[in-house]
């Protein structure tokens, strides 16, 4: 069963994809196919999350070729929880693309359409579930591509040059990304990233250090840290909303995990990273000053969501159980309030007829409900209490205070900088988007089922951020308890190199659990 639970998230889209390219003339079995698909593995994931809670690290040696010789698939508490609201997001997205008529209500374009965003999903869940580094770069691999056909779907010169720019960072990145993992392998002999956590340390640290910072750059560059974030806003805004929606929610938050990952199981530490803390500090200041100087709503929210990288960038520097809990917690909240974001912004683009916030001020403001929700994610995003970004930022403050000193000091004060900018420039988009004025016509009022599906899962994803806040307490200590795992490396480790369980269900069926949190301290004790 657990064999089913670790491949379904990766195979299910990828074999969907093919069936529905074989319905490509039918545009309504495709959206039916996507949706199901996505429902089935967001379930999946759910599952996936509940066990490891419970049970600790699953693991599945594909083909029975147990690790580090053959390819593993891993999901604990980080990976689970990661996966689950990145799987939310992504139906509640590609339930807008069908109410929008799939990229901008185009029918030539409905064809690839589908597949494509079905492998994005795949390779997002691969990402995720990735037990070595050379899967992770096939994870990557799947992404790009798909995001190369989304972001291109029925596209006009400006956005085939910004498409190009994407295309060929990511492509660069992807070199150097695979020159890491050559490097690696020719200096430890493996790329299982269990195995590594046991063979790096014992590396000299002058070549640990080359092998960190050449994975925080690749890393950093997927996940648009300063000064690796060029392309993201110049790429991301050109594409259709949904697509815009799904990237800026999802391959940014990959490239954070990948590098979650590496860098606290491949280079333990004990203290503050340097080199992370001053890249945190800049990725806030550079991100939201950009975004406060944009006249275009989505480079606004394009710099902003290069801002708010800084606020997970902030907890892994600091390489503490709370700094570290901080930032899982900012990433689930953030997939969704970004996502929210752009959705939003695709509406009143898609009515208004322009993203310029000169020309939103003079045209028909949208319908006050859609201000209503813009208000929950933008408050939210700001960290305004109680909402999600709240409780994600306090987490991130408390491991700043907990920490000491002036460089983490000086983190905290552009942190709470980032906040107050992140306030304006929200008040900059209400000012010219929702706010009304004697000179301006009446709000539109569209009907439709489109839109009703468009609203629907754009509520959907601002209700995902508000359930975040709701359940504050449950998702902490899930956070917290992740950020141990990460800390204490031994459970993941031991999950995929062994020891295997008593009753032989590891080398049976490919599959291993180390058991509950209870069952490892009786252990432990004994």
């Amino acid at each position: 069963m657990i064999d089913w639970l670790l491949t379904a998230p990766v195979l299910l889209p990828v074999l969907v994809a093919g069936l529905s390219l074989t319905v490509w003339r039918s545009p309504g079995a495709q959206r039916l196919l996507g949706v199901g698909a996505l429902t089935a593995v967001l379930v999946d994931a759910v599952a996936l999350l509940f066990l490891t809670d419970r049970r600790g690290p699953l693991v599945l040696d594909v083909g029975d070729w147990p690790a580090p010789a053959g390819i593993t698939v891993v999901a604990d508490r980080l990976s689970a929880l990661l996966l689950t609201v990145a799987l939310a997001v992504a139906l509640a997205v590609l339930v807008f693309a069908v109410g929008q008529g799939s990229a901008e209500g185009r029918g030539t374009v409905q064809a690839p359409f589908h597949p494509s965003y079905l492998l994005l999903a795949a390779g997002v869940s691969l990402a995720f579930l990735a037990g070595d580094l050379f899967n992770l770069f096939v994870a990557f691999e799947l992404m790009l591509a798909a995001s190369y056909v989304l972001i291109n779907l029925d596209a006009d010169e400006n956005r085939i040059r910004a498409g190009m720019t994407y295309t060929i960072t990511s492509l660069l990145s992807s070199l150097l990304f695979l020159t890491a993992v050559g490097l690696i392998y020719g200096a430890t002999g493996t790329v299982n990233l269990a195995d590594l956590g046991n063979r790096v340390p014992d590396l000299p640290e002058g070549l640990r250090t080359v092998f960190s910072l050449l994975l925080l750059i690749v890393f950093g560059i997927k996940a648009a840290m300063v000064p690796l974030h060029f392309w993201l806003p110049d790429s991301y805004p050109t594409a259709p909303a949904p697509i815009t929606a799904v990237l800026a929610a999802l391959l940014t938050k990959v490239g954070l995990y990948a590098m979650v990952r590496t860098q606290t199981l491949l280079f333990p530490r004990t203290e503050p990273w340097t080199p992370l803390l001053v890249a945190a500090a800049v990725t806030l200041l550079v991100g939201v000053l950009g975004a406060v100087a944009q006249q275009d709503l989505n480079r606004l929210l394009s710099f902003v969501l290069v801002g708010h990288i800084g606020y997970m960038l902030f907890g892994l520097s600091l390489y503490s159980v709370t700094g570290l809990a901080g930032t899982v917690l900012y990433a689930v909240h953030h997939i969704a309030v970004q996502a929210a974001l752009f959705l939003i912004a695709g509406l009143v683009v898609g009515w208004s007829g322009s993203a310029k916030l000169p020309r939103l001020a003079r045209a028909a403001p949208p319908p006050g409900w859609l201000a209503g929700v813009f208000l929950i994610a933008a408050l939210s995003l700001s960290g305004i209490p109680p909402l999600s970004g709240f409780v994600a930022k306090l987490v991130l403050l408390q491991a700043g205070a907990e920490q000491g000193g002036a460089a983490a000091f000086t983190l905290l004060a552009a942190a709470l900088l980032t906040s107050l900018l992140t306030l304006y420039a929200m008040a900059r988009v209400w000012r010219a988007v929702f706010a009304t004025g004697s000179g301006r016509p009446p709000a539109v009022r569209p009907r439709g089922a489109g839109v009703r599906l468009m609203v629907g899962a754009t509520v959907g994803s601002v209700l995902i951020g508000v359930l975040v806040a709701v359940g504050a307490g449950p998702v902490a200590r899930v956070g917290e308890r992740a950020a141990r795992d990460l800390i204490e490396r031994d459970a993941y480790q031991e999950a995929v190199l062994g020891p295997r369980s008593e009753d032989g269900a590891g080398a049976g069926n490919g599959t291993a659990d180390v058991g509950t949190d209870a069952d490892r301290e009786e252990q432990e004790n004994r």
